[in-house]
């Protein structure tokens, strides 16, 4: 019976977003990087404007690193432009420049794991699989088990649940339901459909059974003051060009911290987001500063 409810209900609430026009796997791909921990209206115009960029995985390896961070500007989390540049090399060397159909080769590429591998099969391939996010997760641990899942219980479970045949479309549905009615915070339950047909194992009262269930997140730390503010804002420089060494800390805003500073460098250093040159220059990796460059900056 859940099947059918959230099926009838996706046909007629289903949000209109640009990647489930496409089956295109690249466009998809990247779609679900953006995705990650980053706002629907916010990840819209940047998936259209990087893949009009890079519009498949063999132009997007051809690039330098350092190109794919910066047009990545916007969305945060900039480790994930390296990953998806990673990915790009892999499939374009592994697999002609096509993103498989194969869950364990997906599983295989630099940078996709079991959520993005099984998002690419359903919204792709059309494979019927469960594709389990947090939005999935909570609906999941709410509706049908009324209790909080383990990571293994609650994959087996999205799987169990697809109706054969309706890969694509139940996914949509399950993460719709997620993200617009059965929220983490105030959850809509009047307006949920499975509560409606009876269906919903949750009262809408505490104990939530989302709280404690695998890839159900809770509250992110605080940003401002935070070591991604920093690494945001020497990231967002970089695009404009260069940092010399002298003028890192202030770019960082911490000034009187070089030790924070120091930190934050070598983590940006190991994760391929920045290179340093020989005076300790830092630039986008590819984008070595030329002496022209630097000494406009001085």
């Amino acid at each position: 019976m859940i099947g059918e409810v959230l099926l009838a209900w996706g046909e007629a609430r289903r949000r209109d977003l640009p990647w489930r026009r496409t089956r295109d796997p690249w466009a998809i791909l990247v779609s679900e990087v953006m995705l990650q921990q980053t706002q629907t209206s916010r990840v819209i115009p940047s998936w259209h404007a990087f893949l009009e960029r890079f519009p498949d995985a063999p132009t997007t390896a051809a690039a330098p690193v350092g190109d794919v961070i910066d047009q990545w500007r916007g969305l945060g989390y900039n480790r994930r432009a390296v990953a998806l540049h990673a990915t790009a090399v892999a499939v374009t060397d592994r697999h002609g420049g096509t993103v498989p159909g194969d869950l364990d080769a997906l599983l295989a590429l630099p940078g996709v794991g079991p959520y993005t591998a099984r998002a690419v099969l359903a919204f792709a391939y059309e494979q019927d699989v469960g594709v389990l996010d947090t939005n999935a997760a909570r609906v999941l641990a709410r509706a049908v088990a009324g209790r909080p899942l383990a990571p293994a219980e609650a994959r087996r479970l999205a799987d169990d649940l697809v109706p054969p045949g309706t890969g694509w479309a139940w996914n949509q549905a399950v993460l719709d339901l997620g993200a617009t009615v059965c929220t983490s915070r105030r959850p809509r339950c009047p307006s949920c459909p499975l509560q409606a047909a009876g269906c919903c194992a949750w009262d809408g009262r505490t104990p939530d059974p989302a709280i404690g269930t695998a890839g159900a997140s809770g509250r992110q730390a605080a940003f401002a003051g935070s070591d991604r503010q920093g690494r945001g804002r020497l990231v967002a420089a970089l695009r404009r060009g260069p940092v010399p060494a002298g003028e890192v800390p202030a770019v960082a805003g911490w000034p009187l911290e070089p030790g924070r500073v120091d930190r934050v460098v070598a983590a940006l250093l190991a994760e391929g987001l920045a290179q340093r040159a020989a005076d300790g220059t830092l630039h986008l990796p590819g984008r070595a500063p030329c002496r022209e460059r630097l000494a406009t900056l001085r």
